[in-house]
């Protein structure tokens, strides 16, 4: 079984893999797609400045989930994870996932009035699907982190 110290050094190794990705990402492959798009299809510049403008927006909430996780990791170190400043970055976590969730919908929505072909609707119907069974889990993951916190306090104040 991996041990808790190997299993924070690994995900804190991919955490930062993955948010080099995603900085390549939106400083540089999602512009440069707007771009090449424009010099296509220069009628379009409207549509493909919100496409990019909703792809940047979506990588930063993803950002802002991995920075989290990052404190997270920190405090689970530490043995602080039972803390009020634990349940902050959950919060953050939380509402960066409602914000991208929110776009969402709202993408999956239009996307509802103009798309002539059902496959796209399909996989905005599973990315909204498994977005919003993620941010529900770190609900009630939250609610739990909460209730820990406030039995170990108790436990503490008693002891």
């Amino acid at each position: 079984m991996i041990s808790e110290r190997w299993a924070v050094i690994a995900l804190r190794f991919f955490l930062v893999a993955l948010f080099g990705v995603l900085v390549m990402l939106e400083t540089l492959s999602i512009p440069g797609s707007y771009r090449y798009s424009l010099e296509q299809h220069p009628d379009r510049a409207g549509e493909n400045l919100a496409i990019m403008i909703v792809a940047i927006f979506w990588v930063l909430c993803v950002q802002v989930v991995l920075v989290a996780t990052w404190k997270l990791l920190t405090l689970v170190r530490k043995d602080l994870i039972f803390t009020e400043a634990a349940i902050k970055w959950v919060d953050v976590m939380v509402w960066a996932i409602a914000a991208g969730w929110v776009v969402l919908v709202a993408v999956f929505i239009y996307l509802g009035t103009i798309a002539d072909d059902p496959g796209v609707l399909v996989l905005f119907f599973v990315l909204t699907t498994g977005v919003s069974v993620i941010g529900l889990v770190l609900v009630v993951m939250r609610a739990l982190l909460q209730r820990a916190t406030t039995l170990r306090s108790e436990m503490e104040s008693v002891i």
